[in-house]
């Protein structure tokens, strides 16, 4: 890594809450699994140990994603967008990404929009 951690987490606008979305993406196939959100910390922990770390809203924890699954998410590369208030985190998934059992967290519920071909 050219960079080390502390200059990168210096880049990351973290939102009032301390925490900065992270989009979760399968890096073979470019499928979306989920969102997650990660405070200074877990994502230390991501960028350092190859494992994607999370901060749980709910619980007030931190989370290793696959300790009790098994659905482990392996690093593959992360990305800042370009204002650097969100993560893209390009992961090898093992197993089921949502907490549900779905492949990702985006299989359910289809919107149904309406739908635009793009202008000439």
């Amino acid at each position: 890594m050219t960079e080390d951690i502390p200059d990168l987490l210096a880049r990351v606008s973290f939102g009032p809450d301390g925490l900065v979305p992270a989009i979760i993406q399968q890096h073979d196939s470019g499928e979306v699994l989920m969102l997650g959100w990660m405070d200074a910390e877990a994502l230390r922990r991501t960028l350092s140990t190859g494992r994607v770390t999370f901060w749980s809203r709910s619980r007030q924890e931190y989370w290793r994603k696959g300790d009790t699954s098994g659905h482990a998410q392996y690093v593959q590369g992360a990305r800042l967008d370009c204002d650097g208030d969100a993560l893209l985190i390009a992961v090898d998934q093992v197993g089921a990404a949502c907490h549900t059992g779905d492949r990702t967290c985006f299989d359910a519920d289809d919107l149904h929009p309406v739908t635009m071909p793009r202008p000439a």
